[in-house]
């Protein structure tokens, strides 16, 4: 008996250690900046068709197979394409093949691997407007961004908008944004903030999920105002849309704050968080566990944190009646990253102001590369005219 109550006793510590190992990878693959990501998108061939138009032919799948625009990051991120539209599909080969919009780099004809990216933009230049490169004081240095004069003369200058990238991403990634923002005569900012390798990195090297960036991102919203914005309108992207909603509520420039354009937005924290995880097989304690390791003053060591999380600070949710500015939130159902459902339930908390737009999309982030004219179309008209009467729906 005493036998069978040790194997118990040892069965259950092997099961504990197992689950806190589990708690403490899940917390740490939240915060810890990741060096890239895997080149597992095979490029069967890249060739000219009769027209000597430049096509590739890939695996077929949910993401290579979408409507749209996206880009293909080869040669470990040196090489970059535009990838357009589905020219040709083989069912049975499993393979389709794509118009390639334009090489920015690299050399995509003996490429054989790469990454598939909603960045269509690797850098401003094929854009076509306009840029130079500036620098933003933030706690730590300076963080380095992209300054877009308006080039409608018509337009209003003294309205700037601030293009915020999403986790682990780069500030190529908010580019999208920025042809809609010109024609309406803004001056766009596209900005960094702390590690995420173009800015300068906190203490602790850790993600802190808007907590603490917000305030990377107010220091640029204070070079605009110091460069003569009267208005500010936030572009936000994933985690960019959790900074804006930081900024919108709590900067000491938020009534200069006009309107929020967020896209795929993190709302609630610990609710996406969970939902990752039950999405990934892992059980939701051992998520919870994995929280209170973020949350926790005497946890936060495990991940590596400096400071702890405060997940009921990064709850817009529960903080929704601190807006005050017209929110347009841009979203798909399909969005396997953030919850859609959490994007629904933050509008219909604050109908007044919040405005929600769906476009069909297979990945989070990809809203605008699945239907860019109708993205743009939606972004401008909202902005143009002011918040609708009712939600708009693409």
């Amino acid at each position: 008996m005493r036998r069978a109550a040790a194997n118990v006793a040892i069965g259950c510590g092997v099961a504990g250690t197992a689950a806190f190992l589990a708690a403490a990878y899940f917390a740490r693959e939240v915060v810890v900046p990741k060096p890239g990501r895997k080149e597992d998108l095979q490029i069967r061939r890249v060739f000219h068709d009769a027209d000597e138009t430049l096509m590739v032919e890939l695996a077929a799948s949910a993401r290579t197979t979408a409507p749209g625009r996206y880009s293909i990051w080869f040669a470990n991120g040196t090489g970059h394409a535009c990838i357009g539209e589905v020219v040709a599909s083989d069912d049975a080969a499993r393979t389709v093949t794509r118009r390639v919009e334009r090489v920015d780099s690299g050399d995509l004809v003996t490429a054989k691997a790469g990454i598939w990216s909603g960045y269509v933009y690797a850098t401003p230049e094929p854009l076509g407007l306009p840029y130079s490169d500036v620098q933003i004081p933030v706690e730590n240095g300076m963080a380095p961004a992209w300054k877009f004069p308006p080039t409608q003369p018509s337009g209003d200058s003294s309205t700037w908008a601030i293009h915020i990238h999403g986790l682990g991403g780069s500030k190529a990634g908010a580019l999208r944004g920025v042809p809609v923002a010109d024609r309406l005569g803004y001056t766009s900012l596209v900005v960094s903030f702390r590690n995420d390798r173009d800015a300068p990195a906190s203490a602790d090297g850790r993600y802190h999920l808007g907590q603490t960036e917000w305030h990377d991102v107010e220091a640029a919203v204070s070079y605009a105002v110091g460069q003569g914005a009267r208005q500010i309108v936030l572009f936000g992207w994933s985690l960019g849309a959790s900074i804006a909603l930081q900024l919108a509520a709590s900067s000491e420039f938020r009534d200069r704050i006009s309107r929020l354009v967020l896209n795929a937005p993190v709302v609630d924290w610990s609710s996406t968080l969970l939902a990752n995880a039950r999405s990934g097989g892992l059980p939701g304690w051992v998520a919870r566990l994995g929280l209170q390791m973020l949350s926790s003053s005497r946890m936060r060591w495990i991940p590596g944190l400096d400071a702890p999380l405060s997940f009921p600070t990064l709850d817009f949710l529960a903080r929704a009646d601190e807006l005050r500015v017209p929110i347009l939130v841009i979203h798909n159902d399909g969005d396997r990253s953030t919850p859609f459902a959490i994007s629904r339930e933050f509008v219909s908390r604050r109908h007044e102001l919040a405005t929600l737009v769906t476009f069909p999309s297979a990945e989070h982030t990809q809203e605008w590369n699945s239907d860019p004219d109708g993205w743009d179309a939606a972004v401008e008209n909202w902005l143009r005219n002011g918040p609708p009467s009712s939600p708009l729906s693409v």
